[in-house]
């Protein structure tokens, strides 16, 4: 058993003594997530730091009489190279306090030939900023084999100017199409165009977002109740185990039947659930439109879901059957147990759908925010309706959104939250196409917040873009959509996993 795993009788003390500190293991493991529930505990932020590299590229040249004696560039003296190690420390300093994310940044390290730059890929980091300032082709296909995440700067107008600002081009860099007419490359010290930043710290800062949330999800542990399937794609767990290093582990129901049993039998658990259900229902905007005892059984379903990420030392949950299994063995719905763990920063899923949880794990690590899994509509008019019984309400990681605690809408039971978002409010979409290697993301403004018999959480959204593009993506599948704009992080992302994700421009 992990070091750092919680007993139930831990867990129960805990409830009685309150928090008990911070994490006791590495990041992944949730540490001290069993303490009393709170409705105004941080919000997790989930995964480790990015860890980038900068490296400052350079060649500086010796003066010939009656020569053409030096390259492009404003940086030719040892003078200059310290003025500009200087000016991209300053200028990173400042990136990684405004961050909002995670971001760690090495000292710059200075690479004059092709051996210094092939001792990076001995460097313990996971993305080489090459600063590529002047020096040889050569050079700079080392600086580029080190590490697999790579991004070019290069200077137009922010300071002197770089040779390679001139000197970039497919010979070093890949390109969505690759053209017989591109020069042959050696299979390694590649980049693509999309890795490269002129001039623009922005430009620069939401790839480093991008980076961090590709290696945040590579890898992730995720408990999958009852199993794990794809909506009309039977490989999608295989899938996503292969292509995103998903590591699922699966739990019967069986077992789950029993530990939840016993859980609804101990008096401090139960207890403490009444105590989490008056502090939810009394928070603003809060309003109670089914039985008080479906949201008591829900925290107790909360406790058990907890339980089981910390055996599995995982921070994301899925369920199947979530319509079904689970309402007879919990006297209630998964619904707003789901929301519950969404609103403290884990990530949890509906439905154990293995073709839209990789895209839902990569925005929930771009945004840093909650994301909504909901049901697809037919596009008409520019809009599209999205709805499911399951959303957050922290979806900015500090308000708690409109909502009444309504039934799970096909069973008519249980608890489930229908939440209003603001109107006008932009989100970012994305729609797996079944678990091929081609994904749609697309922007949208929250139009209003209607009330049709369909799932509880449900918004009419106004499409940004060409939404007849929408039109011929109709398929009965899932989408997920985080606020604010996230888009070009989640194509750039993509990319990464050897997704290409289309948008509707025009």
């Amino acid at each position: 058993m992990h070091a750092c795993l919680f007993t139930r009788r831990h867990f129960i003390e805990s409830l009685t003594l309150g928090a008990i500190g911070g994490s006791l293991c590495p990041h992944q493991c949730l540490g001290a997530s069993f303490t009393d529930w709170r409705p105004d505990m941080p919000f997790r932020q989930l995964g480790r730091a990015l860890s980038v590299q900068p490296v400052l590229m350079y060649s500086l040249p010796t003066h010939k009489a009656r020569s053409s004696w030096k390259s492009w560039g404003g940086i030719q003296t040892e003078a200059a190279v310290g003025e500009e190690v200087t000016r991209i420390t300053r200028e990173l300093d400042r990136l990684q306090r405004r961050a909002g994310f995670a971001l760690s940044v090495r000292p710059v390290r200075r690479v004059r030939t092709t051996e210094e730059a092939s001792q990076l890929t001995e460097a313990d980091h996971d993305l080489t900023l090459v600063y590529a300032c002047t020096g040889s082709g050569n050079m700079l296909r080392a600086c580029l084999a080190a590490k697999p995440d790579t991004i070019i700067f290069v200077r137009h107008e922010s300071g002197p100017v770089y040779y390679w600002y001139e000197a970039l081009s497919t010979a070093y860099l890949e390109t969505d199409q690759n053209t017989e007419s591109q020069p042959s490359r050696p299979p390694e010290g590649k980049a693509h165009v999309d890795d490269v930043v002129v001039d623009d710290l922005e430009e620069l800062l939401w790839r480093f977002r991008a980076v961090a949330a590709v290696h945040n999800t590579r890898g992730t542990r995720i408990v999958a109740l009852g199993g794990a399937w794809g909506k009309y794609a039977t490989d999608a767990p295989d899938v996503a185990r292969r292509r995103f290093g998903i590591q699922i582990n699966d739990v019967s129901y069986d077992a789950f039947g029993a530990r939840l049993r016993q859980m609804r039998q101990d008096q401090a658990l139960l207890a403490a659930a009444e105590r989490w259900t008056s502090r939810y229902l009394a928070l603003p905007r809060t309003r109670l439109s089914t039985e008080r005892r479906f949201v008591v059984n829900a925290f107790l379903l909360y406790a058990a879901f907890k339980e089981l990420l910390e055996e599995h030392v995982a921070t994301t949950f899925t369920i199947k059957s979530c319509m079904g299994t689970v309402i007879p063995m919990s006297e209630t719905t998964a619904c707003l147990t789901l929301g519950l763990l969404n609103d403290e920063g884990l990530i949890a899923f509906c439905e154990s759908d293995f073709v839209i949880i990789p895209a839902g794990l990569l925005l929930r690590h771009i945004g840093g925010k909650p994301v909504f899994l909901h049901n697809s509509t037919f596009p008409h008019k520019g809009l599209v309706t999205c709805a499911h019984c399951t959303s957050p309400r922290r979806l900015d990681t500090r308000h708690y959104e409109p909502a009444s605690i309504v039934t799970h809408y096909e069973s008519e039971f249980g608890a489930a939250p229908k939440v209003e978002m603001p109107i006008g409010q932009k989100l970012t979409f994305v729609d797996p196409q079944y678990s091929s290697t081609r994904w749609v993301g697309f922007n949208g403004l929250v139009r209003s917040n209607p009330n049709y018999a369909i799932c509880r959480s449900q918004q009419d959204v106004e499409v940004q873009g060409a939404w007849r593009k929408l039109i011929a993506e109709v398929r009965d599948s899932h989408w997920v959509a985080v606020y604010g704009d996230y888009l070009r992080e989640a194509q750039y992302a993509a990319r990464k996993f050897g997704v290409t994700l289309e948008t509707l421009a025009g």
